[in-house]
């Protein structure tokens, strides 16, 4: 997959089958729309290619309210590259492109700078000033063009329907194999490695701390988890949030790597969550606290081996 931040039109996108949208957290619903999007990319001979914003516009329109994130940029990126994309275009989100009109949008962006042949798209998808271009509206514009369009249902798990914004509550409210099932894979965060107190090295449970989260925690708590970093997948025993039984308040990520002897500081460590173990809890002392990391540390080695069995 090509990387563009911006217009090029000799990088070859033109005349391609075309999607637009953030596509954060890349669920079931966005990959349905890539698997269209490619089908009709290749049955025309043309190129796949999706044009997404950064920053998200509502961060420079609305930031108050702006969600925070399900993907990183570089997860974002591996996970369009495995659907298949040919071209992802990034646009640096300015007020210019922000306070076009809905028409202005489509003549400049669609038929100007993509020469699109056609479109895929979802059924909530909105474009212009203001959002005031609707479904109804691009396929409005594209029957005056000819340009193809296809729009692609929502997806539902059970009696949910697949979105960005049900991914997040469920995460919030530590719904971890939930977020999974409409994700369609485990969730995960990115960061990297940074000195803490070392308490847990005191008790026989060292700890590597993520810093620099850039997505959505999930909700407080104890997790199953797999680490995945140069050495290779771990399993790991991930505590998210405070550290109340030291009187620490400030929330945390702190992965304990089961069978792993080595010194992590400064690299780049992706947590995969498998499932929420148990809520934060306040112990007596690190006595108490080490017999319930013992606990956890055998019920989360069974999370995991079944799992990877399924």
């Amino acid at each position: 997959m090509k990387l563009l931040h911006g217009f090029d039109s000799s990088a070859g996108y033109g005349g391609g089958f075309l999607s637009i949208g953030n596509f954060d957290g890349v669920h079931r619903g966005h990959q349905q729309m890539f698997a269209c999007l490619t089908r009709h990319a290749r049955e025309r001979g043309v190129p796949a290619v999706v044009f997404t914003f950064d920053p998200h516009p509502i961060e420079l329109l609305r930031p108050e309210q702006a969600p925070p994130a399900l993907t990183s940029f570089d997860q974002k990126f591996e996970l369009l590259e495995q659907a298949g994309i040919d071209f992802l275009i990034v646009y640096p989100t300015d007020l210019r492109l922000l306070n076009l009109s809905a028409r202005d949008f489509f003549e400049s962006v669609v038929l100007g700078e993509f020469d699109a042949c056609g479109m895929v798209e979802g059924p909530n998808f909105y474009f212009g000033h203001n959002r005031e271009g609707t479904v109804q509206s691009l396929e409005a514009f594209c029957r005056q063009t000819e340009l193809e369009l296809d729009i692609v249902p929502p997806v539902y798990v059970g009696t949910r329907m697949v979105s960005s914004s049900v991914v997040r509550q469920l995460l919030t409210d530590g719904q971890i194999e939930e977020a999974a099932s409409l994700l369609g894979r485990n969730y995960r965060v990115a960061g990297r490695v940074a000195r803490g107190s070392e308490r847990g090295r005191l008790i026989g449970f060292p700890t590597a701390n993520l810093s620099h989260v850039v997505t959505l925690l999930p909700r407080d708590g104890v997790y199953a988890a797999i680490a995945h970093f140069s050495g290779g997948p771990r399993i790991a025993a991930v505590n998210l949030g405070p550290n109340p039984t030291f009187g620490e308040h400030r929330r945390k990520v702190e992965a304990h790597l089961l069978d792993f002897d080595g010194d992590l500081y400064g690299q780049p460590v992706e947590i995969e969550f498998v499932r929420r173990i148990r809520d934060t809890q306040s112990f007596s002392g690190a006595e108490e606290l080490r017999r319930q990391l013992d606990q956890d540390i055998a019920a989360i080695r069974a999370v995991v081996r079944l799992a990877a069995n399924r």
